[in-house]
């Protein structure tokens, strides 16, 4: 009997570990031999823990358990808790998982599964193409980076490959910080060597002989797994030969997030933004060439090398190509992540995927692309999840976190909080971010006050953080503020309302 119980962070702060031993325990006082395999999660998070059990007919979801529910999966009749096929669940069934394909079917650490899932075919398919073969092929996919503005990837690696140097490198962005995001942990935790065959064939496309994987501090889990599997990797012949990679942690500084920071940070440097040019496809880690993509955008390479460009291609809609792993957080009834193509509206998205609110109350408003993304509101439903449909509206894809709010959110307190937070994460670098931040926050509490000139200076600096920063913490800082001030204008002036 083969039992898959997650061991994702998210699970296990819900109490898998407690359910996985009751049922070790369960089946030893019945003589019933288990084998309890620590999956990933399927992310339906609402449902965690989510146990499964091995079937003739397919899996069979239960969840969410506790431990009182586990004597129960041992006895005659059906369980209170059983959900049916996991591959039937709704939630589940409508997804077009291509990225997320192996996370929650497999045992993270068994390269065994992995290739029995289809992992290595796009290495081994990669390995018998040509330099330029393997850089038209990640172009011809039309991949974008999975987070930020979504710069191609195709371009970045030919600059890196076509860069005269004696060393290049491929660095990838695991400082996944963003609050309503969490497919990077997930997926590290869930299905670690796809990252790992992803930077192998970056490496080899661009002529690099190593990489580093840079994850949070917050992720001990993701850590623990992604260290492992490099050994797993590294001992089986996947790494080594031709290219070679390390986990490195950071310090738990947000604007880390951003490519230069953290290139600083990874080279022992304090993590401060890098004034570009040059870029780090140019002069990155070490002054060398290197390609710096985040966790989902290389994860992402396997299936794109297993199944061709043009199939990937083929999901998506303009510019934005293939599929997007949708993080849905906050007032959601069905929280957690979605895989489905570019294209689907931002209302079918909430509302009809994510279930509408938790609360039973109606949405207010939905931050797309973490603290620092604009809010969206339901008259903007029909706004297609897409990089340049989201940037015609003054918004961002980001990592896409959604995280929603029903109509009790207080949307200046919220504006507020994007400023405080960009004024205790800045690097100091630059002084529309540094200081703009602090002038911010101060000056949205004057509107508050009822100050009938503070709105205007709100908008000035606004307007000089968003050109005059660095990098994208201070830059995009404005975004929420303005979008929360645009659509809800009648709450930043409490005072004047009272006296009308």
């Amino acid at each position: 009997m083969k039992i898959y119980v997650p061991q994702d962070a998210a699970a296990r702060a819900l109490g898998s570990d407690a359910v996985a031993a009751a049922i070790g325990r369960a089946a030893a006082e019945r003589g019933i031999a288990v084998e309890i395999v620590r999956n990933g999660t399927r992310g339906m998070i609402w449902l965690e823990p989510m146990i499964e059990i091995e079937t003739p007919n397919g899996r069979i979801a239960y969840g969410p358990m506790t431990v009182a529910d586990v004597p129960a999966l041992f006895d005659a009749g059906v369980h209170p808790k059983e959900l049916g096929l996991t591959e039937e669940i709704p939630f589940f069934k409508s997804q077009t998982r291509l990225t997320f394909a192996r996370v929650g079917v497999i045992d993270p650490l068994s390269l065994e599964d992995y290739r029995a899932h289809g992992g290595i075919v796009g290495l081994e398919n990669a390995r018998k193409m040509t330099r330029d073969q393997r850089l038209d092929e990640v172009s011809a996919s039309g991949l974008r980076g999975r987070g930020g503005a979504g710069f191609p990837a195709g371009i970045k690696w030919k600059t890196v490959a076509l860069a005269p140097a004696d060393r290049r490198y491929i660095v990838c962005n695991a400082d996944e910080g963003d609050s309503g995001t969490f497919a990077d942990r997930m997926l590290m935790e869930g299905d670690p060597f796809t990252l790992i065959e992803g930077m192998a064939i970056a490496g080899l496309s661009v002529g690099a002989s190593m990489g580093y994987v840079y994850i949070r501090s917050e992720y001990p889990d993701a850590i623990r797994i992604m260290s492992a599997a490099v050994e797993i990797a590294r001992t089986q012949g996947i790494l080594g030969k031709d290219f070679n990679m390390e986990i490195r942690v950071g310090a738990g500084a947000y604007v880390c997030g951003e490519e230069t920071s953290l290139l600083n940070s990874l080279e022992g440097k304090r993590g401060v933004v890098r004034a570009k040019p040059p870029l780090p496809a140019i002069e990155g880690f070490m002054g060398r060439p290197t390609v710096v993509n985040n966790v989902l955008t290389l994860a992402s390479i396997p299936w794109i090398f297993a199944n061709g460009a043009q199939a990937y291609a083929d999901f998506g809609i303009g510019r934005s190509r293939g599929t997007m792993p949708l993080q849905l957080a906050g007032n959601i009834k069905f929280g957690g992540l979605y895989e489905t193509a570019f294209g689907t509206s931002l209302g079918e998205i909430v509302e009809t995927i994510g279930g509408g609110t938790a609360s039973g109350g109606k949405v207010k408003a939905i931050q797309v692309g973490g603290p620092l993304g604009a809010y969206f509101t339901p008259q903007q439903y029909d706004t297609p999840f897409g990089y340049e449909e989201f940037a015609g509206k003054d918004g961002l894809i980001g990592h896409a976190g959604i995280v929603v709010f029903d109509e009790s959110a207080d949307m200046p307190q919220l504006a507020r909080f994007a400023m405080e937070f960009c004024a205790v994460e800045s690097c100091g670098k630059c002084t529309p971010c540094r200081i703009g931040a602090v002038r911010g926050v101060e000056t949205i509490d004057r509107m508050l006050a009822g100050d009938p000139e503070a709105e205007e200076l709100l908008l000035d600096l606004c307007h000089t953080m968003k050109h005059g920063s660095l990098c994208a913490l201070g830059g995009f800082t404005p975004y929420p503020v303005l979008s929360a001030l645009t659509h809800f204008p009648q709450e930043f002036s409490p005072l004047k309302e009272a006296a009308e």
